[in-house]
Formats: C-alpha cells, sequence, structure tokens
C-alpha cells in the first residue's frame, strides 16, 4: 500500500503537463501494485507476487538450487583421461593415456564411490582414504565389488596419491576437467584455498550405476571458511553402518 501511494502522487506530478500520460501512468502503477505485489528481499528491484503461491514457490527453488544442488538418480556417463603403465612402451616413463568411461567403472558392480577435495589433503590423507583401504575387506563381504575415489585432480596427480597411500584395493578416478563432479552438482568454488574448482566431499552407494544411498557432508558453500570441510556423513565407518542395516549419518 505504501508503494502504491507513494509512485501514484509521484506520477501526479506529470499530470498538468500531459493529463492522458498521466492517467496511462497511474493505471499502470495501480495493476502492477495492486493487491499483494511486494519487492523482493534478494532483488529490491524486482516485484515477486506474494499472492501467487505457485510462482513464488518456483523462484524460491530456483535460488535454492543456486546453492545446494541435490545428487542425481543415477551416476552420469562421462569420460575420464587415465594415465595407464604400459612395460610395451619401454623407457623410464612407460605410461600411455586410455580413456575410462563411467561404465567401465561403476556398471555391472555394487560400488562405494567417495569424492573429496583434493589429493594430498590433511583429512583426505590421514581419515577418509586410508579409512576405506582398511576396511576393503569388510565392504567386500557386505557385497561392494569396488571403492572408488574421486578428486578434481589429474591423473599425474592421483597415480602418485595412490603410489604414496600405497593402496591395493581402493582405485582412483581423476576428474580434472569436472565432468564428473558437475554433472553430480557438487561443485564448489574454494579460491579462498587457492584450489580454484573443487569437489565437495560426499559418498554414494551406487549399484549398477543407480545410487542406491548418498552421504552428502552438510554445509556445501562456495568459497566458505577455513572450516568448510566438515566429514563424517561419508567416513567409511558411517556407510560400513549403513550397509549393515544400522544407524547411519545420511548428511546433507
Amino acid at each position: 500500500m505504501v508503494f502504491r501511494l507513494a509512485l501514484m502522487l509521484s506520477a501526479r506530478a506529470f499530470m498538468s503537463s500531459s493529463p492522458k500520460s498521466f492517467m496511462l501512468s497511474e493505471l499502470s502503477i495501480m495493476l502492477k501494485f495492486s493487491g499483494s505485489d511486494v519487492p523482493s528481499s534478494r532483488d529490491p528491484g524486482r516485484m515477486l507476487p506474494f499472492s501467487n503461491d505457485d510462482e513464488e514457490e518456483e523462484e524460491g527453488d530456483a535460488y535454492a538450487r543456486h546453492e545446494v544442488m541435490s545428487l542425481p538418480d543415477t551416476l552420469p556417463k562421462v569420460d575420464f583421461m587415465v594415465r595407464v603403465r604400459d612395460e610395451s612402451i619401454g623407457g623410464d616413463n612407460p605410461f600411455k593415456w586410455v580413456t575410462f568411461t563411467s561404465e567401465d567403472y561403476f556398471k555391472g558392480k555394487k560400488v562405494v564411490l567417495f569424492s573429496l577435495p583434493g589429493a594430498f589433503t590433511p583429512t583426505c590423507s590421514t581419515y577418509q582414504l586410508p579409512g576405506f583401504e582398511k576396511n576393503a575387506e569388510e565392504f567386500k563381504k557386505l557385497g561392494i565389488d569396488e571403492i572408488y575415489c574421486l578428486s578434481v585432480n589429474d591423473s599425474f596427480v592421483m597415480n602418485k596419491w595412490a603410489q604414496a597411500q600405497d593402496l591395493k584395493s581402493v582405485k582412483v578416478i581423476p576428474d580434472g576437467s569436472l565432468k564428473f563432479t558437475n554433472a553430480m552438482n557438487m561443485n564448489v568454488q574454494k579460491d579462498n584455498h587457492g584450489f580454484g574448482q573443487r569437489s565437495w566431499r560426499y559418498a554414494v552407494v551406487a549399484n549398477d550405476m543407480k545410487i542406491e544411498q548418498t552421504f552428502v557432508e552438510p554445509g556445501k558453500c562456495e568459497n566458505g571458511s577455513v572450516d568448510d570441510d566438515p566429514y563424517g556423513a561419508s567416513s567409511p565407518e558411517n556407510i560400513l553402518k549403513y550397509l549393515k542395516g544400522e544407524d547411519f549419518d545420511a548428511g546433507a
């Protein structure tokens, strides 16, 4: 009502010079602000129809999706560029580039896939990756065929990290171009740490590409504080609880 009155009074200032223009302007203002139109709290210069529940819900959902996106129902189909050792090449660096697909890794298998902010980072190297490696046999007994660790790093870095961790069971997947991470809606900016674009920490249990259960760490954000990397829901201990039918934390 206040907005309508203020604008109507402003419009009347032009009445003496152009009565016809005034009538049209006042009619337009009354139509625009009549009833329950209110300024958007997100953008004061844009009006949202408060009385139209469907339209407001649509607007709110769009902003929510911008901040927190849900994971898809199936693992996305993308290509990964991987450095693979090939002794037939000879020399000091017998490696070649091989393209692996999502189907190569996940199709026809029940898998645990966990994704993290970066190779060689403290939580990932001290707790999460070693924890999955240590519990690999228990995961196998509970029906898991493979355990995969994915990070937004190139294949050179992921191979060296796997070597440094002395991995025997967990397999690493390089997603340096963020194809998979973007398709999973888990891309976040970490410029505050000088990381650039990375993956939010999460895990899934998937069977033949179909996601059965998600474990997303809460608080997904862009360029958060130094404490913006929670760890718990995607831990191997928590996922084992799920596979055993015990109470578990699904996270966000």
